[in-house]
């Protein structure tokens, strides 16, 4: 709730009254906004600096490539190991493919096309669309630009920020010298040559 709204409320004769807080005023939304505040931006940078911790070991930072699956097991505290993945062998022959079929000099959309006539299933079971396998250059997504399939492990290539007008979160790339790059050679699914 805003000031704004609380001067409305103030204005009409409407008391807030909360079982921790007792009666709100002006003062208690601005302290507790900007306690608010804070403490989400510690919390944060708290998440981000554990998952990087995460990634410069060869773990996942979050999500799950088209190839790939994820391994559950648990440490020996019997606590759920995050970040595991695995070469999923039928997927990692449509990644193949479909980089076999691009360096054979066909486009994404006809890539597409194929792999839908021969009812391959794409990401999520969806069917393949050419933004799948082009993706985006500079923001490493889609098939062709995903390093994860020769070995390299990027994260941090982007960051996402609220547009104020729409409150829509918004992808913005990183500079290079902020992405976290580590080798993880077991998760290759292409060879360099190709």
């Amino acid at each position: 709730m805003s000031q704004r709204s609380t001067k409305h409320l103030s204005f009409a004769g409407v008391k807030l009254i909360t079982i921790a807080e007792g009666e709100i005023s002006e003062l208690h939304v601005g302290l507790k906004g900007t306690m608010n505040a804070l403490f989400l931006e510690d919390l944060k940078i708290k998440v981000k600096r554990g998952v990087e911790g995460r990634v410069r070991k060869g773990k996942s930072g979050g999500g799950l490539a088209f190839g790939y699956r994820v391994v559950k097991q648990l440490d020996s505290r019997g606590e759920l190991v995050r970040g595991e993945r695995s070469v999923d062998e039928a997927e990692a022959r449509v990644v193949r493919r479909i980089f076999e079929e691009f360096a054979a000099g066909k486009s994404p959309r006809a890539i597409a096309k194929l792999l839908n006539a021969h009812a391959v299933p794409g990401p999520n079971g969806r069917p393949w669309c050419d933004t799948m396998i082009r993706g985006h250059r500079l923001r490493g997504c889609g098939i062709l630009h995903y390093e994860i399939y020769i070995g390299r492990l990027i994260w941090n290539r982007q960051s996402f920020i609220k547009d104020p007008t729409t409150g829509r979160r918004v992808p913005r790339c990183n500079p290079e010298a902020e992405w976290i790059v580590q080798d993880v050679p077991e998760l290759r699914e292409v060879d360099q040559t190709l």
